[in-house]
C-alpha cells in the first residue's frame, strides 16, 4: 500500500492549488494572462480538449456511506510544451469550455517548468487567486446579510 504521507507532499499540494485556481478561473482572465505572452509559448496537444460526463459522489456528513449524487459535464485536456523540455500539463474543467481547458493545461505545463514557475505564479496564479478570494468574500458577505440566528429570536410567552 502506498505511503499516505506521499499524497500530501509540498509539491503535490502546490500543484493541487494552482490546478484548482486554473479550473475555477474565469476564462477571460486566463485569456488576458495568455495575451500578455509575446511571443506565446509553443505547445502541442497530447489529448485534444474533450467533454464528457463524470459521476459526482457524495457522503452524508462527509463521512457516511458514499452515494451517487448525479452527473456533471467536465472537459479535460493535455498539452506538451514545444520547447524540447517534454513538459506536459493537464486540466480538468467543470463544464464544456474547451478553450478554458486548453489554457489551463498550458499554464499547468508552464508552472511545471522550474525556470518559468515564479513568473507564471506571480503573473497568472496569484492575481487570479486573489480575484477568486475577493469574489468568495463578497458572496459570503452578501449571504451573511440575510442570515437569521434562531437562537437570538425572542419567543412569546404563553
Amino acid at each position: 500500500m502506498p505511503d499516505a504521507s506521499a499524497a500530501h507532499s509540498p509539491d503535490i499540494d502546490r500543484r493541487r492549488r494552482w490546478l484548482r485556481v486554473l479550473a475555477q478561473a474565469p476564462r477571460p482572465e486566463l485569456e488576458a494572462a495568455w495575451a500578455r505572452f509575446t511571443p506565446a509559448p509553443a505547445y502541442g496537444t497530447l489529448r485534444q480538449a474533450e467533454t464528457g460526463l463524470v459521476m459526482v459522489r457524495g457522503r452524508i456528513g462527509g463521512g457516511g456511506a458514499p452515494f451517487n449524487l448525479g452527473e456533471m459535464t467536465m472537459t479535460r485536456c493535455a498539452v506538451r510544451l514545444a520547447d524540447g523540455s517534454r513538459t506536459a500539463g493537464l486540466s480538468f474543467i467543470a463544464g464544456r469550455d474547451v478553450r478554458h481547458a486548453e489554457l489551463a493545461a498550458v499554464f499547468d505545463a508552464l508552472l511545471l517548468d522550474p525556470e518559468r514557475h515564479a513568473e507564471i505564479e506571480s503573473m497568472v496564479i496569484a492575481p487570479i487567486e486573489a480575484g477568486l478570494e475577493a469574489r468568495r468574500r463578497a458572496s459570503a458577505a452578501e449571504i451573511a446579510e440575510t442570515r437569521v440566528d434562531f437562537f437570538t429570536l425572542v419567543r412569546e410567552q404563553t
